[in-house]
């Protein structure tokens, strides 16, 4: 008997049709696709190398042989396992460099690097680079994570335009804290504050993550950030479709799993840890192969939806760390190998996520390295 355990599988062609879609909502600006942490959990590697890759015309899809025009990651960890897959493309380091002797690095590897602090101003200053690096320069407009203070900028600016060590062309940029709120007064206030301090600066800019893309086009300026649109998800909360076309983005992930046993249950009896669920009548359950250790959210709830046979059933008892419980109901007819689908396609994982009070990012990014990994192209 084979039995499908918890298993990724990846549309690629999904990918694709995604990119293209954001292409088309910002047809005049580059996309600077964001792959940190392991590509949200859809695997570094081979996300670059499909976001690259020639294909023809799906005419279910739309154009799929569109490309990324760089690659965004964390840390430089992630950009050097991207070069030793073979991927040449532009690279930019989201975070900037930590050591000043990451900058020789950079350089050698043909890295781009933000830069957001005067600790990283200064090393780039005095560093001796065989290579002039490329740099982003990040502003805080009003986040207050990353960036320099928009009084600083003039400073910063001129420093690095008049250093040996920096290419021509420094990209200016900042983000968005508040880009999934349509009429939020902070978004509007950072991109009239980015436009002030940037004013009469003949550099390309980019501002737009997400949500910026799907709803403040003003911020797309010449690059745009995509991240969680890219594989497939809203960006806004609680939005099951971003792109009002017929062709809006399709998830590149879906989690699988199957039923491992199918048992009946009596009325008052409990399931899993904690007597945490009891059932109200007579049902039948089925137990699933995946749980928190899968990556799985330990704190999805009681009637958070799975998809068994193409029908929606609830999760019930708490989650453990290889398996989960699911109301099959009195009559089911659901045996031991079918397939179960915790998300995906038809099952989003922004809905997982709001079962699990969480976000869809720290679903994707948690599962772990036992999920088998599928593709699908």
């Amino acid at each position: 008997m084979a039995l499908t355990t918890a298993t990724a599988v990846i549309n690629l062609s999904a990918l694709k049709h995604n990119l293209a879609q954001i292409k088309a909502l910002a047809p005049t600006s580059k996309v600077l696709a964001v792959l940190k942490a392991n590509a949200y959990g859809h695997g570094l590697e081979r996300i670059a190398q499909a976001l690259f890759s020639e294909q023809s015309e799906d005419t279910n899809n739309g154009d799929c042989s569109v490309k990324a025009d760089a690659i965004a990651v964390a840390r430089i960890d992630e950009a050097l396992a991207l070069r030793s897959s073979g991927i040449t493309q532009p690279i930019v380091l989201l975070e900037g460099f930590f050591d000043n002797e990451d900058l020789s690095i950079i350089a050698a590897h043909n890295l781009q690097t933000v830069v957001h602090n005067q600790q990283q101003l200064d090393a780039i200053l005095v560093a001796k680079l065989t290579l002039p690096l490329k740099v982003w320069l990040k502003i805080d407009t009003g986040m207050h994570r990353l960036g320099i203070n928009p009084e600083q900028f003039s400073y910063f600016y001129q420093q690095l335009n008049a250093s040996k060590n920096v290419q021509e062309g420094i990209i200016l940029m900042s983000h968005l804290g508040c880009a999934d709120d349509k009429v939020s007064e902070s978004t509007a206030a950072q991109i009239s504050l980015f436009e002030s301090i940037t004013q009469g600066c003949e550099e390309e800019r980019t501002l737009a993550n997400s949500a910026g893309v799907c709803v403040w086009p003003t911020s797309h300026y010449q690059w745009i950030r995509p991240g969680l649109l890219l594989y497939g998800i809203s960006p806004l909360p609680f939005e099951k479709t971003v792109i009002k076309t017929s062709n809006d983005v399709q998830p590149v992930m879906t989690l699988k799993s199957s039923l491992i046993a199918v048992r009946e249950l009596a009325a008052g009896e409990s399931v899993g840890y904690g007597n945490a669920w009891q059932s109200k009548e007579n049902t039948v359950i089925g137990i699933v192969a995946i749980g928190y250790g899968d990556g799985y959210p330990r704190h999805a709830k009681n009637g958070t939806p799975v998809l068994v046979n193409e029908r929606r059933v609830p999760l019930v008892g708490r989650v453990s760390m290889d398996m989960i419980t699911v109301d099959l109901g009195i009559n089911a007819k659901d045996q031991v190998g079918d397939v179960v689908t915790l998300w995906g396609e038809q099952l989003s994982v922004a809905e997982i996520a709001q079962c699990a009070t969480t976000i869809p990012y720290e679903l994707l990014c948690n599962i772990t390295r036992r999920v088998q990994i599928t593709l699908s192209a």
